[in-house]
């Protein structure tokens, strides 16, 4: 879907493939799309890495076999929000607090400390985690 713009109102969405290699794509779409709406700095950065960790979160745990995961980039008044959505509706994300020597694990809770809020919410067949970002917050 390309990006659209209405008003206030600006969306892009796209999908890849359930592997670790589309996480260069996921990156570079979205600083890309954030370019384009005027949005750097910081708030980009945050914005990239948020998305990299949920998308990484998406590929790792996602338990359905050759599955699309869902990117979608908006903005919405004065929020951007990024929404990660896979197929397997059943893996609730969880933050939790690893342990210093643990390699892993540190995504959703870096999300938790980038945005201002975040969660996630079922579809009908999907699950979505999402993060929000307040823009006039932030600076750009």
């Amino acid at each position: 879907m390309p990006t659209t713009a209405v008003a206030d109102q600006r969306r892009d969405t796209f999908r890849v493939s359930k592997h670790k290699r589309s996480l260069p794509g996921v990156r570079t779409r979205i600083r890309k799309t954030l370019a384009d709406w005027g949005i750097s700095g910081t708030l980009a950065d945050d914005v990239t890495l948020s998305a990299d960790e949920l998308v990484s979160n998406a590929i790792r745990h996602c338990r359905v076999t050759f599955a699309l995961i869902e990117i979608s980039v908006s903005v919405q008044g004065e929020a951007l929000l990024v929404e990660v959505s896979d197929p397997d509706r059943d893996r609730i994300p969880r933050l939790r607090a690893p342990g210093p020597d643990e390699e892993s694990g540190r995504g959703l809770y870096l999300v938790s400390q980038l945005a201002d809020s975040w969660g996630h919410r079922h579809g009908r067949h999907s699950k979505c985690v999402w993060a929000r970002f307040v823009i006039a917050d932030r600076s750009c």
